[in-house]
């Protein structure tokens, strides 16, 4: 019998591939170079499997910043695939896990078995809820509850669709809106799912993905899948049908800067007036399914939904993300709504015990209303100091005030997230593995891990830090503008539209314009709207994948937005050739879990500022001038608009952070940096 971190299929996909090594695949005149037709041996790239092969052999964890263009998913996939261990390899975006599974491997497999004489075992897994559920769409064919045409149309086209397609996956159904109301109501989330109890168990599209995963080599998913099912799992005590990600030798973590908020937001407590509606509304669709509807049954339903009503449009008023820290006063002046609400659930826990034949969606239903409860008493009456309590107010589904708001506020949410989740990661994940890999090409501070160690809770680890494979300082100028006002003054925005103005004519557009505020983005794009003769993109105006498509093919564009372009986009040649940023991109000090982090280091007897503030600043920035060279051929111009880098201490953190970009302070080196990209090109 094979392991649980080694697949069924090791001896059978597996033979020959070991004769290749290292250096023969990566080396000049090796594999690779024959293979692929842009072919440029990279040291780097060598350097980091051979890193990642000894993590994997000693089983160790190894962090590795890879600079851009070291091309590291072929530097981790080639020792996963001569390790003989079942790896999980868990990615940033569902892009990555794309490009990985319909790119990389396809390629890989191409290499290393160019007569087709085997095959790699690879499958692909993402969030539950971007699948179909059968049972779902059986019992709303029986009887429809559809709300308007749109839902009908929608319905129409998913019913037909299930018929055919083997994965569910809702990727495959490009017809279907990113908003549609109705695939929420069909999707195969976890709360909603009875398991091996259900009638449509063996033909699941999570069966078959679990199935899947248990035979593959390497399973690609990403990091919220890989942390929900974490949650899951240790929320279970690790019971063994809990989760759907089978156990592994190791996980490579991919774009492994995002692992903290990622993971702080699924080890945390999160109860919505959005969630409360999805139970009564499941509730009372399945007992009408099954002609258990009574009138006590409707009583409680009704009486849920009010006191949910209720309670969530007492909470503090507020827009946004803001922290909840007077429970202990809210609780004195409404916990009568509470104590409502908590008895609701209760109410209809029993109805739903005392119905006379249950079937097992409604031991499911009872377990929802259970947990509900659970969870709100923590989030109003818990005292741990490793959690902060906040709450966040959203629009409803699709831009829409959802059902049973207070007050029109869209959806409420009371959150509680772990302020530190070094300890939890230590204990749930890095000690449980035999190999963790953290890669990205954003991961050193002034050169060293140290920040990223601390904040993850990694200790005993390899680390490696690779040279870019660009040579920044001929392809990138980095220019700061030494005279403009302290981006926290007034007069910074009109001086900043001017000083974007001005650069935005020498690079003829071409431009990502990234800021970090809405407000700041807004205020800068209209002020240069009728200045600029070139086309001005604003963020928010399409779809993201939307707006980059127009950038890509509109000759001279200028695209204005903020966090969201600032990572994972990828726009290569003469198209993209400035990038612009505001401000040094320190996170908003407000924002409730940021602010508990601070309070939480400087009670430690650190400095939150430096030891927190900056360096997930730096990284950030690093982030966002990372769009500008993606490759070779690539050449352009990076500004921060924001002088403190050059007259504060702390500036000279981010100056040795960034990679060696030749640095000036004055335009008529922008200037002159365009003319001769001019010359060269003409």
């Amino acid at each position: 019998m094979p392991s649980a971190s080694q697949p069924a299929s090791f001896g059978r996909s597996r033979a020959g591939k070991q004769d290749i090594s290292l250096y023969n695949f990566f080396a000049p005149a090796g594999v690779l170079s024959k293979m692929h037709p842009a072919y440029e041996f990279r040291r780097g790239q060598l350097q980091m499997a051979q890193a990642v092969e000894q993590a994997l052999e000693e089983k160790r964890h190894l962090i590795v910043e890879a600079g851009t263009g070291t091309g590291k998913t072929l530097a981790y996939l080639l020792p996963v695939i001569r390790s003989g261990k079942r790896v999980i390899i868990s990615t940033g975006t569902k892009n990555l896990q794309e490009q990985l599974f319909y790119k990389d491997i396809p390629f890989l497999e191409q290499a290393l078995f160019p007569n087709g004489e085997g095959k790699l075992n690879v499958c692909y897994m993402k969030g539950r809820n971007n699948y179909l559920c059968k049972k779902k769409l059986y019992d709303l064919t029986n009887q429809p509850v559809l709300s308007g045409l749109e839902e009908i149309e929608h319905y129409r086209a998913i019913a037909a669709w299930e018929t055919t397609t083997h994965t569910g996956d809702r990727a495959e159904l490009a017809s279907l809106p990113e908003a549609s109301a109705l695939w929420h109501k069909l999707d195969a989330r976890s709360d909603t799912c009875l398991g091996q109890k259900c009638s449509a168990f063996e033909t699941c599209f999570i069966t078959e993905m679990h199935r899947r995963a248990m035979e593959s080599d390497i399973i690609i998913v990403n990091h919220h899948l890989f942390f929900a099912d974490l949650a899951i799992k240790q929320a279970s005590e690790y019971a063994p049908d809990a989760g759907i990600l089978p156990e592994v030798g190791a996980v490579i973590f991919d774009e492994a800067h995002e692992l903290e908020d990622v993971a702080g937001s699924y080890f945390g407590v999160s109860v919505s007036n959005q969630r409360v509606e999805d139970l009564a509304r499941d509730v009372e669709a399945s007992l009408a399914r099954n002609k258990l509807l009574s009138a006590s049954v409707m009583g409680a339903l009704k009486s849920l939904r009010e006191r949910s009503q209720l309670f969530f449009s007492v909470l503090p008023p507020g827009e946004g993300r803001f922290a909840f820290e007077n429970r202990r006063e809210f609780m004195e002046d409404n916990g009568d709504e509470f104590i409502a609400l908590n008895q609701s659930l209760q109410r209809m826990s029993s109805e739903l015990q005392n119905l006379p034949s249950k079937s097992e969606e409604v031991f499911t239903f009872s377990r929802r209303a259970q947990e509900l409860q659970v969870q709100l008493g923590f989030l109003m009456e818990s005292e741990d100091h490793n959690t902060v309590f906040w709450v966040e107010r959203r629009m409803g589904r699709g831009g829409s005030v959802g059902s049973g708001q207070g007050h029109g506020h869209g959806n409420v949410y009371l959150q509680a997230t772990p302020i530190d989740v070094a300890p939890i990661l230590k204990a749930t994940l890095f000690e449980q593995l035999e190999t963790a890999v953290l890669t990205s090409a954003t991961l050193a501070v002034g050169g060293g891990f140290e920040y990223m160690k601390r904040r993850l809770g990694l200790e005993h680890v390899r680390e490696v830090v690779l040279p870019s494979h660009f040579d920044y300082p001929k392809q990138a100028l980095f220019y700061v503008p030494p005279d403009l006002p302290d981006p926290r003054t007034p007069q910074f925005s009109a001086k900043a539209a001017d000083r974007i103005r001005r650069l935005l004519e020498i690079t003829r557009g071409r431009a990502f314009v990234l800021f970090t505020s809405y407000a700041q983005m807004n205020e800068v794009y209209q002020r240069l709207l009728g200045e600029l003769e070139f086309p001005m993109l604003l963020q928010g105006d399409a779809p993201k994948s939307a707006l980059l498509e127009e950038f890509r093919l509109t000759p001279h564009a200028v695209l204005f937005a903020t966090s969201s372009f600032w990572q994972g986009v990828d726009v290569q040649g003469e198209q993209l050739s400035c990038v612009i940023i505001d401000r040094l991109p320190f996170a908003v000090p407000s924002d409730p879990v940021v602010a508990a982090r601070v309070k939480s280091i400087d009670a430690e007897g650190g400095n939150a500022f430096l030891d927190y503030q900056v360096p997930s600043a730096v990284i950030t920035l690093k982030q966002g001038f990372g769009r500008l060279i993606r490759s070779l051929h690539d050449r352009g111009l990076l500004t921060l608009l924001d002088n403190r880098i050059l007259k504060k201490a702390y500036g000279r953190v981010f100056v040795q952070s960034l990679p060696n970009y030749r640095r000036t302070t004055e335009i008529r080196d922008v200037e002159e940096f365009f003319r001769a990209g001019r010359l060269k090109a003409g």
